[in-house]
């Protein structure tokens, strides 16, 4: 098509007033050249190519005879990735601008006035054809971008997980009857199903070689038990149906196992940065919780560090309580490497790098698993500084890099100074009993000197005439003076004087 009138176009909110009837949209615009597809087939590929931005071959075929004939006159185009396209391979000068989205819209709506020798009701067939074509063509499968089939394998495998465990908890229990003795010793369920099924009756063991299930010293502990068991004896029909449940075990566990190896490796198709940060298990739990991995790429890191944990989150928001720290990703093996102190650390700063993962995963078109090995490289060197209480800073700033010194145990030995235990001042640590029995004498005569000064001052403020008192002494003080003098008296001969 052809615009007539370039001057109409400068208007664009009234450009749809142009294109009300066939006769007015005739006058802005003109056919130029049509050429018709032949099939459905060729249609899609056509329409395909335009949405994907890729030049169609007849496409390609057409501008080039245009510009053959009007290479000065620009083109149109509704995407400007095309518009780029075209640009490029035919040198063909192209517009995308708000007059054109209006200018497109004005000749869908009047595309049968403006094509001739179409009827409408074969055109409205078309239409829907190709719409319907297109259609399929964006649903058809895709193993890189397909998370419907994570959702499905990581419930169904939570599904077996809690068969797996009713069935062999029942299969431990009726063959317990039987033989008690053999739940304790075999502690594998899958090792103790396949045993039973190979065996069956207790008595069966000692004839029965178990060497390819049980190592030697078990299978000898077995076997003396199985002698001296204190069981019940069961009929050959009870144990025909615990052995059919032993295989019913078998078989979903090796269902189970195929499933974990299709899960994994379809995660690592979809989302290998996911993976790598958080494991295929976690991995697919957020994918399926969330819906997609769209969805989940939608959600921020706090969101993706509490998804799992909705309603412990309302729980404490209502009873205004501490909130949780980590939902899901609390399974995470970096999680579960951290002690209890550094978990929530660890689980935020985790579900940062994972939200960039799934980002990347989700909307990249790089299916490489660099990012993931980077960030999970980041995660596991703050963990290891959280536990060793070393430097915090592991990311470098836009001018200088990120520089980790080389850590040095130094350890100085100390020791306890008692003097800061006590403020009383320093005195000998030991002292003599006379020096203690001198300061209680001296203490005991400064306090009888003090009242009898009290005493007298109040005998004066009262007027009367103060008595002086003779000293006494104490009789056995005295005792013990005399004899002391009678010692020290040197003793001299007796002279008598006539």
């Amino acid at each position: 098509l052809q615009v007539l009138n370039e001057k109409k176009l400068q208007e664009v909110d009234s450009l749809w007033k142009e294109f009300e009837t066939p006769e007015k949209a005739n006058k802005i615009v003109k056919l130029k050249h049509f050429e018709k597809f032949q099939d459905t087939t060729e249609a899609l590929a056509a329409s395909t190519a335009l949405v994907e931005g890729k030049l169609s071959k007849n496409l390609k075929k057409i501008l080039k005879k245009i510009v053959a004939k009007d290479a000065h006159e620009q083109l149109a185009v509704a995407d400007a990735k095309l518009g780029g396209v075209i640009k490029e391979k035919l040198n063909l000068s192209c517009i995308h601008s708000p007059m054109v989205t209006e200018l497109m819209r004005g000749i869908r709506s009047q595309i049968e006035g403006l094509i001739t020798g179409l009827p409408s009701r074969e055109m409205a067939a078309m239409c829907l054809g190709l719409a319907h074509s297109l259609s399929r063509y964006k649903l058809k499968f895709s193993p890189d971008k397909v998370d419907t089939m994570i959702i499905q394998a990581i419930s169904l495998l939570d599904d077996l997980d809690k068969e797996l465990n009713n069935y062999i908890m029942r299969c431990r229990e009726w063959y317990g009857w039987h033989f008690p003795e053999l739940g304790k010793i075999i502690t594998d369920n899958l090792t103790y199903c396949k045993c039973v099924r190979k065996v069956g009756d207790r008595s069966n063991f000692a004839s029965s070689d178990v060497s390819d299930i049980l190592p030697e010293e078990i299978e000898e502990d077995v076997k003396a038990a199985a002698e001296i068991s204190m069981g019940t004896e069961v009929s050959e029909e009870d144990i025909n149906n615990i052995i059919h449940l032993c295989d019913q075990v078998i078989e979903i566990s090796d269902f189970r196992t195929q499933l974990y190896d299709y899960l994994k490796n379809r995660m690592m198709a979809i989302a290998p940065n996911l993976t790598i940060m958080v494991g295929e298990l976690v991995g697919a739990r957020l994918i399926a919780h969330a819906g997609s991995l769209l969805n989940l790429a939608k959600h921020p890191a706090s969101t993706v560090q509490l998804l799992g944990a909705e309603k412990a989150l309302f729980r404490a928001l209502k009873t205004k309580r501490d909130t949780p720290k980590f939902g899901l990703i609390y399974h995470a093996s970096l999680v579960g490497q951290s002690n209890a102190k550094n978990k929530g650390k660890i689980s935020r700063m985790l579900a940062a790098k994972t939200a960039l993962t799934i980002r990347y995963d989700a909307l990249g078109e790089s299916t490489s698993a660099e990012m993931g090995a980077e960030n999970r490289l980041k995660v596991e060197t703050r963990l290891r500084l959280l536990e060793e209480r070393g430097i915090r800073r592991i990311s470098g700033t836009g001018k200088a890099l990120a520089k980790m010194d080389k850590y040095q145990n130094k350890s100085e030995v100390k020791v306890f100074d008692p003097s800061g235990d006590s403020t009383l001042p320093v005195v000998s640590k030991k002292r003599k009993i006379q020096e203690v029995d001198e300061q209680d004498t001296e203490v005991a005569v400064k306090a009888k000197k003090f009242k009898a000064e009290m005493k007298e001052k109040t005998a004066v403020e009262d007027g009367e005439p103060v008595k002086k008192k003779k000293k006494k002494k104490d009789k056995a003080k005295q005792a013990e003076e005399e004899e002391v003098l009678s010692e020290e008296l040197p003793t001299s001969p007796i002279i008598e004087v006539r």
